[in-house]
């Protein structure tokens, strides 16, 4: 599944945009070809979405290199991912659909350093960094689980930003308790809001499927892309730190469990609508 890191955590009402970029990660990259502009249409209309406001979001994400102009087998005008997209799709993915985090997986470390001379760079990459999911150990010092490692080099490859950085495995050893020091490198309140707004959202959605005994598949496709759409960003939010760092309260578990349940239960079927193959 793919996200664009640079974006700020994700509004209430999808844009056009999030949700072509949820449509491709759910779907459309696994359609036979390119996807045809008038079926790019046809589903966004599904979720709200007016043609013209297709047409320009389509737009800004060729400009941004995520999607490539392509004709269909009939020869109709459509849109296929770039690689880079491809990229961004696969390490999306292992966030996306990710089980529980293991108790205890080491730290990967970021730390840079930008000559005053490029101090632009220096912003860009603590933007990319808190949007990857880093928090913030010590100045110019970011820190994730890590398990993130390979994701965060592909994406300073990508954004030619890896030449600032070196990278780090290892363990907290203390002084502070761990539990305390998570609470001081990362916003723990900002991110159980966003969990809040998740489950506010989308719980009650996933408690009507559980009693009905029919699936529509356009019901289904709505109800799944507009929940995928909304969770997709919360595990950049959320890195996904280990249970026994947080506090026990956290509504991140909770949150989870309703997308998997969501997911089960509709993906398949919105796969019918959507014209391309369950998985």
């Amino acid at each position: 599944m793919i996200n664009v890191p640079e974006q700020p955590a994700h509004p209430a009402h999808p844009t056009p945009r999030s949700l072509i970029v949820t449509l491709y990660g759910a779907y459309g990259r696994f359609a036979p070809g390119p996807v045809p502009v008038a079926e790019l249409i046809r589903l966004l209309a599904a979720v709200g979405v007016d043609a013209p406001s297709v047409r320009s979001a389509v737009s800004r994400l060729k400009r941004r290199g995520l999607l490539v102009p392509a004709r269909t087998e009939q020869g109709a005008a459509g849109y296929e991912l770039s690689p880079q997209a491809r990229q961004l799709l696969d390490d999306g993915d292992r966030r996306v659909y990710a089980d529980a985090p293991p108790a205890d997986e080491g730290w990967v470390l970021a730390v840079f350093s930008v000559p005053e001379s490029e101090r632009q760079k220096r912003h860009l990459l603590r933007s990319r960094l808190a949007g990857l999911g880093f928090g913030t150990a010590a100045p110019g010092v970011w820190i994730a689980p890590a398990r993130l490692y390979e994701e965060t080099r592909h994406t300073l490859e990508r954004l030619r930003l890896d030449g600032y950085v070196d990278f780090f495995r290892g363990e907290h050893l203390g002084f502070t308790p761990t539990a305390e020091a998570v609470a001081r490198w990362w916003d723990l309140a900002a991110i159980a809001e966003q969990h809040e707004a998740f489950l506010k959202r989308h719980a009650d959605v996933l408690r009507a499927w559980e009693r009905r005994t029919g699936t529509s598949p356009e019901d289904a496709y709505r109800d799944y892309l507009l929940a995928l759409d909304s969770w997709r960003h919360l595990p950049y939010a959320d890195p996904g730190l280990p249970a026994g760092l947080l506090p026990g309260d956290w509504p991140g578990a909770r949150s989870a469990a309703v997308f998997r349940g969501l997911h089960e239960r509709l993906r398949d079927a919105g796969a019918v609508f959507a014209g391309v193959p369950g998985r």
